[in-house]
């Protein structure tokens, strides 16, 4: 029977039923390479699940002959769910789940191939970095220098681009005194000998049988008739070489993706798999998914207008035939307390129209951001849950670095010291901490103090004897310290000094840069409290607010955990230029860091069924500085049919009185207002000390401020009008050595290098 027969039958079967034509045609085309564009809220797992039941009814394959491929379990298990809702009867015996899984199940029955046994282990993430700490420590190379985590992250990353330790033999890094790809071999050794193999071993051991085995290969060709992959845009280097591997015999693999949702570059994934389909499977059929179920007319004219800017996409244009709605809001703002006061008023005013908190969000760009809603929210008592993270203190390196501060004002404080004597390592293991319990208990004093008197004696190893009494001796010098310096500033040093902050900077892992903007985003907020103990203590009492929380709550999250989720309304704050697009992103990848900042931006829009707000800041205290925000370049992208803008900037900044005048006056003025009064500023003081979280302030933008760099005659200055052969005229708003940034007149704010601008 075919097919198209069957999808164009007046007595089509149920599962078929509702389905636009993209998503007909997607469900029909069985046979050859297919890629599935399917734009945000499109119907793409249903699309998924009619394909599947539609290759067993029409007989094409067997459940066992089809390989269907997902990234998380959670849309496994869906899949699987809605496949045997659809039958009415469960299917047995077929390869479906995430790829780690299908690739531990192929793997065991050739698992000799590799040198390991069928019934070898998968390494947890604490299992895998205390044999590499092994390993380094055999190789005399400093764990503090080159933390065990760190090292693991590098050698994932090569797993992930499906490469073996002789292929990255002359690979550079200082990473373990530059012997990275000893360890990796090392380490590839010591888990043969323990029969066991960690996650990214899973495929990159399959795909090397599959590529130097041909008859397991042919037997894999014959098993799979049939392949299918969920989310393809998200694929790493080895996973879409083990899919082509598979499929290039029959080519019957159909990809669904789609890469303007392409948002994990940083864990791996590489937008081009899914840009290049069409060159490994010459012939292949696209069939385009546009029809939106979730968004109103202006969401998605908002979300395409911008998207569209990208080159690297293979383009589709979402439209719905539900009503325009309300257009998307920009609302550009005072300072980032006046932009937390104004989310959660509108959420208030949501809730007085008896929208669900539960279908309202916030979605920032960066963890270290969630902080100023989650104090404003606690402060109202609205009610709100982080997805896909801990809530701002309750993170590990902020409990960490809490540790340290009550530890300085309280030196009696024994669950604080227990908790930062061995972070970062010190060599005080469970036995020395022991020993201090020991001692404490007999002398009735606290840890802090029988560490001060065991160190002076000879009950303790001189190594140990030397780290304590040099502990001890720091908490001293930064109580010291307390007395004279403010106390912000004596924390950057705590966390300096001590080791902590550098060992977060050591940290390679993806994880780390956010939680040294967490730390900064912690210093900074000190600066809002008159003294260290009134911080602890407001931290404390919002501690015990956030303890017990039911019933409905807003959600806080990341645009990277976002994905896949939906809600009536969205609020996106903080789309500033270095914040989103984020600065780091940029510097490190460029335009394809850029690009994919971009697609940030689109899925956080196109989160929002109802009504989406984005809101920018004129001023921001960041990190415990003062500087002017630059809107987003993303903000002049949004099209005017399709959003409305409001600001409340003036009114705020002539009158002091639309949002408090008396809230006002206490807060610190931006540190361009400071300049201009000749004020002394926080940043200031800060100016010049140390590395870590103590750096110089960062440069002051905008024409208000009355500080020009000293340039040579004739260089472009802050001010100037410059004209660029591509971008045309603009003014000049900031300059870094040979950088400047230019306020294009048609193109918005851009950086170029001042070489290829001249004065006009």
């Amino acid at each position: 029977m075919n097919q198209n027969a069957i999808i164009s039958s007046e007595e089509e079967p149920a599962y078929l039923h509702g389905l636009n034509p993209a998503q007909r045609a997607a469900v029909a085309a069985l046979d050859g390479p297919v890629l599935v564009l399917a734009g945000a809220g499109t119907g793409k797992t249903r699309v998924l699940t009619a394909r599947l039941v539609h290759l067993l009814v029409t007989g094409k394959a067997l459940p066992s002959q089809i390989l269907a491929v997902t990234f998380t379990n959670k849309a496994a298990n869906e899949m699987r769910q809605r496949v045997a809702g659809m039958l009415g009867r469960s299917v047995e015996g077929w390869f479906l789940g995430t790829f780690h899984a299908l690739a531990a199940r192929m793997l065991r029955p050739h698992a000799e191939l590799v040198g390991l046994k069928p019934n070898f282990t998968i390494l947890d993430d604490d299992d895998q970095a205390r044999l590499i700490k092994q390993l380094l420590e055999a190789e005399n190379i400093d764990d503090k220098k080159s933390p065990a985590r760190a090292v693991l992250a590098v050698i994932s990353r090569w797993k992930d681009r499906g490469l073996l330790p002789h292929e990255v033999a002359n690979e550079k890094s200082q990473l373990a005194n530059g012997k990275l790809p000893k360890i990796y071999a090392m380490y590839q050794q010591r888990l043969l000998e323990l029969n066991a193999c960690d996650f990214g071993d899973l495929l990159l051991h399959h795909y090397t049988i599959l590529k130097d085995n041909e008859d397991i290969l042919a037997e894999a060709h014959n098993r799979f008739r049939y392949i299918l992959v969920d989310e393809y845009q998200d694929t790493n280097t080895v996973q879409y070489l083990w899919l082509r591997l598979l499929a290039q015999a029959r080519k019957n693999i159909c990809c669904v993706g789609d890469e303007d949702q392409s948002i994990y570059g940083w864990r791996g994934a590489e937008v081009g798999n899914i840009l290049r389909f069409e060159e490994d499977f010459p012939g292949a059929e696209v069939v385009r998914l546009e029809q939106n179920y979730r968004s109103t007319g202006h969401i998605l004219g908002a979300a395409a207008q911008v998207i569209a800017n990208n080159r690297m996409r293979l383009g589709k244009t979402l439209w719905t035939s539900a009503d325009m709605g309300e257009k998307v809001r920009v609302q550009s703002l005072w300072d980032g307390e006046e932009e937390a006061r104004w989310v959660a008023d509108e959420i208030e005013r949501l809730q007085r129209l008896r929208v669900s908190l539960n279908e309202m969000a916030v979605m920032v760009r960066a963890g270290f951001q969630t902080r100023a809603f989650e104090e404003r929210f606690i402060q109202l008592g609205i009610p709100y849950r982080v997805l896909v993270g801990a809530r701002f203190y309750e993170r590990a390196e902020i409990r960490d670095a809490m540790a340290y501060l009550r530890l300085l004002v309280t030196p009696e404080d024994d669950l604080a010291f227990e908790r930062i004597v061995n972070v970062p390592k010190r060599g005080v293991g469970p036995a020395a901490l022991q020993q201090l319990h020991g001692f404490a208990r007999a002398a009735g004093v606290p840890l802090m103090e029988a560490a001060a008197q065991l160190a002076e004696t000879d009950e303790l190893k001189p190594k140990l004897r030397q780290t304590l009494r040099a502990l001890v001796g720091d908490f001293a010098r930064w109580r010291g310290l307390l007395e004279n310096l403010p106390h912000p500033e004596v924390a950057e040093i705590v966390l300096d000094d001590s080791g902590y902050t550098g060992m977060w900077q050591a940290d390679k892992s993806p994880e780390a840069p956010g939680r040294l903007d967490n730390l900064k985003e912690l210093v900074g907020a000190m600066a809002e409290f008159d003294t260290l103990p009134a911080f602890l203590e407001h931290v404390s009492l919002v501690m015990e607010a956030t303890a017990n929380t039911e019933g409905e709550q807003v959600s806080i999250m990341t645009l990277h955990g976002a994905k896949g989720l939906e809600f009536d309304i969205v609020f996106l704050p903080g789309w500033e230029e270095e914040i989103f697009p984020s600065r780091r992103s940029i510097d490190e990848n460029g335009v394809a860091g850029l690009e994919e900042e971009r697609r940030l931006a689109y899925v956080g829009i196109t989160r929002a069924k109802k009504q989406a707000f984005i809101s920018h800041v004129a001023n921001r205290l960041l990190y415990g500085s003062w500087v002017n925000a630059l809107p987003s370049r993303f903000l002049e992208e949004l099209p005017d049919d399709h959003v409305a803008r409001h600001s409340t900037i003036g009114a705020g900044a002539a009158s002091g009185m639309r949002f408090g005048q008396s809230e006002r006056k206490e807060r610190v003025p931006p540190l361009w207002q400071q300049l201009q009064a000749g004020q002394p500023s926080y940043a200031k003081a800060s100016e010049g000390r140390g590395r870590g979280l103590r750096k110089a302030p960062r440069e002051i933008e905008g024409r208000a401020v009355p500080v020009k760099p000293v340039r040579a005659e004739g260089e472009p200055n802050i001010g100037d009008r410059v004209s660029h052969e591509k971008f045309g005229t603009g003014t000049v708003r900031r300059v870094d050595h040979d950088k400047l940034e230019v306020a294009f007149d048609k193109k918005g704010v851009l950086k170029v290098m001042a070489g290829f601008v001249r004065k006009v």
